[in-house]
């Protein structure tokens, strides 16, 4: 059993696969001050532990890259493979500095590495990523504050507003202040979201396909206009074809 861990800001997506498709997800939270200890407690409730025969990581957070290797070599004795510089991903980054693409972007991108049609991800995440793939190769990339970010943003720069919960009102036009500041933060997101997609239509000129992906993609995939199938497991599937790959290269 391959053991998959996508490391984000905000959470960590856990995936358990046979090799060929994801069997079970799980997701913990981010927290930097955790030790490896309290992090593979958590991690053994969820999974069993004598059956994981290799680890694949993807990471945007170095802190918890390191307690997560420790667990590696202290509990499983494997050593992951680590998506990042010397990692054959399979895939072309057409960008002005390749290697400042995060691991999860590198992920997504990959998930989708089987489409005919060019593909528009979007990531809904700590921030919220675009990402244009076609034949392949990432062409592009947007980036805006996601959800969590313009909450404590929002919240952190006002006397008076409240911290809420992500939470779909009945109405755009709220007539309370959670309801107003709930549907600027969903319904603002899937407009912004529609408006990227026109934007991004009119400067590519070609038909694509839009995957929505993420920790909020299940909130904010029924409020948009646009067709689009949704995903949430993009990145461990992804990460799960870079493995795969790499072991194909080591034997």
């Amino acid at each position: 059993m391959i053991l998959l861990f996508d490391v984000g800001n905000t959470n960590i997506s856990i995936g358990l696969s046979d090799g060929k498709k994801i069997l079970e997800t799980y997701r913990l939270n981010t927290e930097v001050s955790k030790t490896a200890d309290e992090y593979f407690i958590q991690i053994r409730s969820l999974i069993p532990v004598p059956s994981i025969t290799a680890i694949a990581i993807s990471s945007v957070v170095p802190r918890i890259t390191e307690k997560l290797k420790e667990i590696c070599d202290r509990f499983f004795h494997l050593e992951p493979l680590i998506v990042g510089p010397g990692v054959k991903t399979g895939l072309n980054v057409k960008t002005d500095h390749p290697r400042e693409v995060g691991a999860d972007l590198i992920c997504d991108a990959v998930g989708v590495e089987y489409s005919v049609k060019p593909i528009l991800v979007v990531d809904l995440g700590t921030a919220n990523k675009y990402i244009y793939v076609k034949n392949k190769t990432i062409l592009g990339v947007i980036i805006t504050p996601g959800v969590s970010i313009s909450i404590k943003a929002l919240v952190g720069n006002t006397a008076l507003l409240p911290d809420i919960d992500i939470e779909v009102p009945k109405k755009v036009l709220g007539t309370n202040t959670i309801s107003c500041m709930q549907s600027g933060m969903t319904y603002g997101v899937a407009s912004q979201v529609d408006g990227l997609i026109e934007r991004v239509a009119e400067e590519v000129k070609e038909e694509f396909d839009v995957v929505l992906t993420g920790g909020l993609s299940s909130t904010i995939a029924p409020l948009c206009k646009h067709p689009l199938t949704r995903d949430p497991d993009l990145v461990l599937k992804g990460l799960l074809n870079i493995f795969n790959r790499n072991e194909i290269i080591k034997k």
